[in-house]
């Protein structure tokens, strides 16, 4: 008697969907968001968080984002649905984007309710240091399934970050203040990751400690503090930058030792990957003054 063997044989798209696990991560605000499947359709809600959607390696999912997405070049092709004060909510539901990824502002705050009541996932970004920039990158290469690339760049952006570390972190301290504006002139506490960059070159923000994240302050206060350099972080379109008005202050350390340096404030206000540059651009400064200053003293410190 013959032994018969019934079998069942399931076609590969349904095998490969009963395979595929739910994707599960925790955003900046430690909200845990769900993903049933990797994100086709993002929409993305601020220029950083553009900027680490490409080097995720999942650029081509941005169906929209916001005024100022202007890196990678192909970013400026992208549809806009706003800016950093609005965004047209009504056409981000129509879009029907799967995935949005945002950063949480004052102005965002105020049209988070609709978002939430669309159901779209929503992921906050808000990287205030340096070691969560990779963080985000792995984050971003799970929701999107492109972790093979997102591995490699927040492999490359750790050993930078190492490698700054190692070599500037034993230097004597350099006091900072760094310029977001000039009129009204604002800067950075130490909750955002510029004072984390400046950190790591072996400085110190004058500012720091301040209670408000950017806070406004006045000449007289940096003059006061007597930074040994002063930070401007210039836009491309800014005709005069930032660091003129300190000129005119000769008894101001920077100004003294002749440490007044602009920066690309692109590549140092934004918590993307190009945050690396902007940190070179720092450490290098701050050797600058160090030189500088042992060169007006005399003296041999490090």
């Amino acid at each position: 008697m013959k032994k018969i063997v019934l079998c069942c044989v399931f076609p590969a798209a349904l095998l490969a969907v009963q395979a595929q696990a739910a994707i599960t991560v925790t955003d900046d605000a430690g909200n845990t968001i769900t993903l049933q499947k990797p994100a086709q359709r993002v929409i993305s809600l601020s220029p950083h968080v553009t900027e680490l959607i490409y080097a995720a390696g999942a650029g081509d999912r941005i169906v929209a984002t916001v005024k100022y997405s202007d890196y990678p070049p192909a970013a400026k092709d992208i549809p806009r649905v706003g800016d950093n004060r609005q965004v047209d909510i009504e056409r981000v539901i129509a879009m029907k984007p799967d995935l949005l990824i945002v950063w949480m502002h004052g102005a965002f705050e105020r049209q988070l309710e609709p978002l939430k009541k669309s159901g779209i996932p929503y992921f906050f970004s808000d990287p205030r240091k340096l070691e969560q920039i990779p963080e985000t990158l792995l984050k971003m290469g799970a929701m999107f399934g492109t972790e093979k690339q997102a591995q490699l760049a927040a492999n490359d952006f750790r050993q930078q970050v190492a490698q700054l570390s190692s070599r500037y972190q034993s230097k004597s301290k350099v006091k900072v203040f760094y310029q977001v504006w000039g009129k009204p002139l604002y800067t950075l506490n130490d909750q955002h990751i510029v004072s984390d960059v400046i950190r790591t070159c072996g400085g110190e923000n004058i500012f720091g400690r301040l209670p408000v994240a950017a806070p406004t302050v006045n000449l007289e206060a940096v003059l006061a503090e007597n930074p040994e350099v002063v930070l401007s972080g210039d836009s491309k379109n800014q005709v005069v930058s930032g660091i003129e008005q300190w000129k005119p202050f000769p008894s101001l350390l920077a100004v003294k030792n002749h440490n007044l340096v602009a920066i690309d404030g692109d590549e140092l206000n934004r918590p993307g990957p190009r945050i690396i540059d902007g940190a070179k651009a720092v450490c290098d400064a701050l050797e600058v003054a160090r030189t500088n200053r042992n060169q007006s003293t005399g003296s041999k410190q490090k």
